[in-house]
């Protein structure tokens, strides 16, 4: 079977919606390693390969608001598609204590190669999808680990993201600070974006309305609980939209 370094689902679709999910799985393709970082699979299955549960969400979230879905199909360790080229951690060596043996002495010239069989590839379809209409809305979903370690707790249930873009942000916020339940943070556990990110790239570069949502990974650990918050995200996102 040949090696597609992205999915897309419901490319048809009609909404103006677009769901990303820039780290949706925790593969090592073939061709990096012989599928191998060195890492050991308890570690692989934590978050610092991927946003569990995040995919999850996106497809669910996607199928609510009929909207196209596409989500990376490669570890953020192998190369992370939500950082730009120049940025010093597109390629981590060590990340939350774990040490990553197959980046220890990756060059220019593997660095190259990742970009071109994954990270290019990833953003041009995202490119073409988010082009498909004149108004397109991104919404990027996410997932954090509830206790970096030795670190302390983070009481967030979700939280949004956004840079200078506020459009969706504020009455999104509103919106889910509503719900006497949910403690939701804003630009928590960690602010904003970066420069070249994938927000930075097809939202924020095009004016287009953007959120980037987190949701706490425990929360998210099934199926059943990912279709829930879809569910419960969907009529808030609709509402906000309403909004600009």
């Amino acid at each position: 079977m040949t090696y597609e370094p992205f999915f897309i689902e419901g490319q048809t679709r009609g909404s103006r919606w677009l769901i990303t999910c820039d780290h949706a799985s925790n593969l090592v393709p073939p061709f990096v390693n012989g599928g191998s970082l060195g890492v050991a699979p308890a570690d692989m299955a934590r978050h610092i390969a991927y946003d569990i549960g995040a995919a999850g969400v996106a497809r669910a979230l996607g199928k609510a608001l009929d909207a196209p879905v596409i989500g990376s199909n490669f570890s953020r360790l192998v190369i992370d598609p939500n950082r730009g080229e120049d940025d010093p951690t597109l390629v981590m060596k060590l990340y939350d204590g774990t040490i990553i043996p197959g980046n220890r002495h990756v060059d220019a010239a593997e660095v190259e190669g990742r970009l071109n069989r994954m990270h290019r590839p990833y953003h041009t379809a995202l490119a073409q999808i988010a082009a498909r209409r004149d108004d397109t809305v991104i919404v990027s979903i996410h997932s954090f680990t509830k206790q970096l370690r030795a670190r302390p707790a983070r009481p967030w249930h979700l939280a949004l993201l956004s840079a200078a873009d506020r459009r969706l942000a504020e009455p999104l916020l509103r919106s889910l600070r509503a719900e006497a339940d949910l403690c939701v943070g804003d630009n928590e556990p960690y602010t904003g974006h970066l420069p070249g990110d994938a927000i930075a790239r097809h939202a924020i570069a095009h004016e287009r309305p953007n959120i980037l949502i987190e949701l706490r990974n425990d929360l998210i650990a099934d199926a059943d609980a990912q279709a829930a918050w879809a569910t419960r995200l969907a009529p808030h996102l609709t509402a906000a939209l309403d909004h600009i």
